[in-house]
């Protein structure tokens, strides 16, 4: 079964993550300009996406939680409410990016405290998703591909994956996710905070 079949949210969720990336750099003292250079995305385009004018793409979207420090999992939580330890298919935040079609939707119970996140993806075939290294730092990736076929870029190393195989990232780096295959590529993204690091 694939995500296509899930209800689309997309409408909605742009909306709370522009104000979870307002909440998140106000948190942290941040200015539109300190984020920019933190992160490498213009002031303007952060400017834009937090009032919910733009939709911002994966990639875009990996630059700005590396330049706030945070996971890309902790902008799409819903901690709003009572926490509960299962998280319903019809309430798991889905994100489809605007650019390549690349959707994503985290599966993991949210607000539990769990230093672990899960999120599953369809990458549809052709598709090219790429993410700075500040995405990785202080956390522990694997990559499990489900089916179809996936290239993974990590650093200068490159990786092909048929289903069932799992990969460990070597290394904080820029990195890429990319479908050879003529099928989407669905694929869980398996990421651990280390000790010390939200």
């Amino acid at each position: 079964m694939g995500l296509a079949k899930a209800r689309p949210r997309t409408e909605t969720l742009d909306m709370r993550l522009a104000k979870r990336l307002a909440a998140a750099r106000a948190a942290r003292g941040q200015t539109l300009d300190e984020l920019a250079q933190a992160s490498g995305v213009s002031r303007a385009m952060i400017s834009k996406i937090e009032r919910g004018e733009s939709s911002p793409t994966a990639m875009v979207l990996g630059k700005l939680a590396g330049g706030l420090g945070v996971s890309l999992s902790s902008l799409f939580a819903e901690v709003e409410g009572k926490v509960e330890p299962v998280a319903r298919f019809e309430r798991q935040p889905l994100w489809r990016d605007p650019e390549t079609g690349y959707r994503r939707r985290d599966v993991a119970p949210p607000g539990t405290g769990s230093p672990q996140d899960i999120v599953r993806v369809e990458l549809p075939p052709g598709a090219r998703v790429a993410y700075p290294a500040s995405t990785y730092a202080h956390r522990d990736h694997l990559v499990l591909l489900l089916s179809g076929r996936l290239r993974f870029g990590n650093g200068a190393r490159v990786f092909d994956l048929e289903a069932g195989d799992c990969l460990r990232l070597p290394e904080v780096a820029d990195s890429w996710y990319f479908n050879p295959g003529p099928d989407p590529a669905e694929y869980l993204v398996l990421i651990v905070r280390l000790p010390g690091f939200g």
